[in-house]
């Protein structure tokens, strides 16, 4: 029976527990929803790039911000996040997260909110500045 009780509700918080999956992300200043993006791991490390792209009128937005490479890029598709590791149980850190809104590149944090796990804070560094979105979980029927 206690079997049965671990399988049954022990491994259910595991897997929420994942920060890996969809997320839409929410604009912190004005509210709005921006995207979806995909936080996936490779190689070892958590990476993150947009797979749609949801605000009215900017489907087909391109970095005209961004420098080198990126440089009027297509926004959907884009990786915004690359090489971050975990630092401790749950957050990640990483210097290569990128803002296609203003083409910059911060140092970033990444961790579940800890009182629910389909939310997850994304923090960007400039020296001792930082910004703070929260991003929700995409479900999927």
């Amino acid at each position: 029976m206690l079997l049965l009780v671990l399988v049954l509700y022990g491994w259910q918080p595991l897997s929420a527990q994942n920060i890996f999956g969809k997320w839409r992300t929410v604009d912190d200043k004005t509210g709005v929803t921006k995207a979806i993006v995909e936080v996936y791991e490779k190689n070892g490390f958590m990476n993150a790039k947009i797979l749609k792209v949801l605000e009215k009128g900017r489907e087909n937005a391109k970095c005209i911000k961004c420098k080198g490479e990126l440089k009027d890029q297509p926004v959907q598709g884009m990786h915004i996040m690359r090489k971050f590791k975990e630092a401790d149980e749950g957050e990640y850190k990483g210097s290569n997260l990128l803002d296609p809104e203003n083409g910059t590149t911060y140092r970033g944090k990444v961790w579940l909110d800890p009182d629910n796990s389909n939310i997850l804070k994304v923090r960007g560094y400039v020296a001792f500045l930082f910004r703070t979105q929260t991003w929700h979980r995409v479900t999927e029927p």
